[in-house]
C-alpha cells in the first residue's frame, strides 16, 4: 500500500496577487478558528464605529457640547481602527485558506472603501 498524501490545492492567479497585495506567504499557516475570531472582532469594532458615527455623535453630541467639539476626532480614530481590525481579519482569511476568504474580502473590501469616504469628510470637517 502507497502512503497517501495530502494534496495543496493550486492557487489562482487572483489567488497569488491577493497573497501578494496581503503581504502574506503563499504556505497555508492558521486555523479557521482564528480567521472566525478575527471576522468577529472586525464585525464588533465596525458596529461600535456605526453606533457612534450614526448614533452616539448626531444625536448626543449635540445635547452635550463637548462631544459635538471632538466628534470628527473620535470618529477618526474608530474609523482607523475600524480599518485595522477589517485588514487583520482580511489576512487572517487568506493565511488559512477560507473557504469564504472571496466574499469576505468582497465585504471587507467595501467596508474598508467606505470608512476611507468617511474618515475624508471627518478630516475636512475639521
Amino acid at each position: 500500500m502507497t502512503a497517501m498524501t495530502e494534496q495543496v490545492p493550486k492557487l489562482s492567479a487572483a489567488d497569488r496577487r491577493m497573497l501578494k497585495l496581503l503581504r502574506l506567504p503563499t504556505e497555508q499557516s492558521g486555523t479557521d478558528a482564528e480567521a472566525r475570531s478575527a471576522f468577529q472582532t472586525s464585525i464588533v469594532v465596525s458596529s461600535i464605529r456605526c453606533l457612534l458615527t450614526y448614533i452616539v455623535l448626531p444625536f448626543v453630541a449635540p445635547t452635550v457640547g463637548f462631544l459635538a467639539k471632538i466628534g470628527p476626532g473620535l470618529s477618526i480614530i474608530v474609523g482607523l481602527v475600524a480599518i485595522v481590525s477589517i485588514t487583520m481579519s482580511m489576512r487572517r482569511f487568506w493565511r488559512v485558506r477560507h473557504g469564504q476568504r472571496w466574499a469576505y474580502t468582497t465585504l471587507g473590501g467595501l467596508m474598508f472603501c467606505f470608512i476611507c469616504f468617511l474618515l475624508v469628510r471627518d478630516v475636512i470637517a475639521l
